[in-house]
């Protein structure tokens, strides 16, 4: 494609012309899209609800709020991010130091998806601006009310080869990859982000996955019932379910379970009343797929559907098997399986019979049992008698494991993602003789200050 192939060279000038190094031009770009954003909030808020009738205080809170938030961190903290850090050399380099200096990696392509069409795309940014890198975001297709509103945003905030944003389907998406770019950062499923690391691999141009996976709650039978079946409810059906660390599944002690599925039910009859109170499904092949994993038998709650609007219901499964359908696959969307079990060891056991998750809720009051299952539960993050909101804070990390995802962000952890880290010794004019004695000698000294 030789307008995109004209645009990567482009920017590249751009690049290395190192406007971009200069803190104060970092700081100066990041506060501008906060002033940016805040001016569209509500047209940002409308397009949610003209893509997939994203409630609006839902968008402004779990998209807006959280961007805002991002930002307000790395324009207090990118100064002392950005400085080099100073460390101790060993002795043979007697008198010298190291220095390692924090650079950019140059062009990012920043992949966003549906789900949380304005946060995952802007969040990243935010990283990698703050480290002084030139950024072409690609959002997904399937929102192009959203899509509208950040370019609008992006092409009001920076110059055109400094930041942009190129819409498509999955041509372009590849096609941006055979192109000298510098780094790949992506969010999505984890399907698709095989195929991005397989052809990034191509040109060695390094990653971040942000993927998403089976994620469980497990309630064990001292959990505080009626709290962790609002939190559940809460987590499960923000966004109507389309969220990467949604509670996928849920495991109960067998002995509490009735209880929990009553409170599950009072929960959601006081939280969603209506199709104005949950975001609808994307597009009507989610559609079609979420409606195939419910099983019109196992229905404790909800169920209902819409097929005019894409609306699904919140729709609680119980009782569920493994070898039942919704637990194939990632469910992305407002079904909830819950399955009941005996002992700690089963749970944990169905846990890890799926790959690696990219979160996990523990709910309940015995210290030893939770810290057992922390133990032996690997998965990117999680709570402890909550959900979702481990992702919030700007101070911590965020990311996956295994089919989960690789790397993290948000805060400085975004900062460092798209930041080389080039190591330079500096040497004193001190010499010692080690280094030009006989090899023999030199050896034998080195055998001895090993042992």
């Amino acid at each position: 494609m030789e307008d995109l192939h004209e645009l990567i060279q482009r920017m590249n000038r751009f690049f290395y012309t190192r406007q971009t190094y200069d803190i104060k031009r970092r700081i100066y770009f990041l506060k501008k899209l906060r002033t940016t954003i805040l001016a569209h909030h509500k047209e940002i808020t409308r397009a949610f609800y003209s893509d997939f009738k994203k409630p609006l205080f839902e968008g402004y809170t779990t998209e807006i709020y959280t961007v805002l938030s991002e930002l307000n961190e790395a324009i207090s903290q990118v100064r002392q991010w950005a400085k080099p850090d100073i460390k101790p050399s060993t002795l043979p380099l007697l008198g010298g130091y190291h220095q390692i200096i924090k650079e950019p990696y140059g062009i990012c392509v920043i992949y966003s998806p549906f789900n949380y069409p304005f946060q995952l795309a802007i969040s990243p940014l935010i990283g990698a601006i703050a480290a002084g890198n030139c950024a072409i975001i690609k959002p997904s297709e399937y929102t192009p009310a959203t899509n509208k509103v950040l370019k609008k945003i992006i092409s009001e905030t920076f110059p055109p080869y400094y930041v942009t944003l190129i819409e498509g389907d999955a041509t372009i998406a590849s096609q941006l990859l055979e192109e000298p770019i510098d780094y790949v950062f992506f969010t999505g499923g984890t399907s698709t982000g095989k195929l991005v690391m397989q052809q990034a691999a191509q040109h060695l141009i390094p990653v971040t996955l942000e993927l998403g996976g089976k994620s469980p709650t497990i309630v064990d039978y001292d959990a505080d019932l009626k709290l962790a079946a609002r939190r559940i409810v809460w987590g499960k059906f923000l966004n109507g379910g389309q969220t990467c660390v949604a509670p996928d599944y849920v495991l109960v002690h067998e002995d509490v379970a009735d209880k929990l599925l009553c409170y599950i039910g009072f929960a959601l009859q006081h939280l969603y009343k209506g199709k104005e109170q949950i975001a609808h499904v994307i597009n009507e092949s989610h559609y079609v797929r979420l409606l195939q994993l419910i099983d019109e038998d196992k229905i404790y709650f909800g169920g209902h559907f819409d097929t005019d609007s894409l609306y699904i219901e919140p729709t609680i499964l119980y009782p569920v098997s493994e070898g039942d359908l919704c637990m194939q696959e990632e469910i992305f969307g407002p079904i909830l399986p819950i399955i009941p079990f005996k002992r700690l060891d089963e749970a944990i056991q169905i846990v890890q019979r799926h790959p690696k998750p990219l979160a996990c809720y523990l709910f309940g009051q015995n210290k030893k049992r939770i810290n057992h299952l922390l133990k032996h539960l690997s998965f990117g993050g999680g709570c402890i008698n909550d959900t979702i909101l481990h992702l919030l804070s700007p101070k911590v990390p965020f990311g996956g494991v295994g089919y989960s995802g690789m790397g993290a962000y948000h805060g400085y952890e975004s900062f460092n993602t798209f930041t080389h880290k080039k190591t330079i010794l500096v040497s004193s004019k001190h010499e010692l003789p080690l280094r030009y004695m006989n090899p023999n000698k030199v050896t034998s000294l080195i055998k001895k200050w090993t042992k």
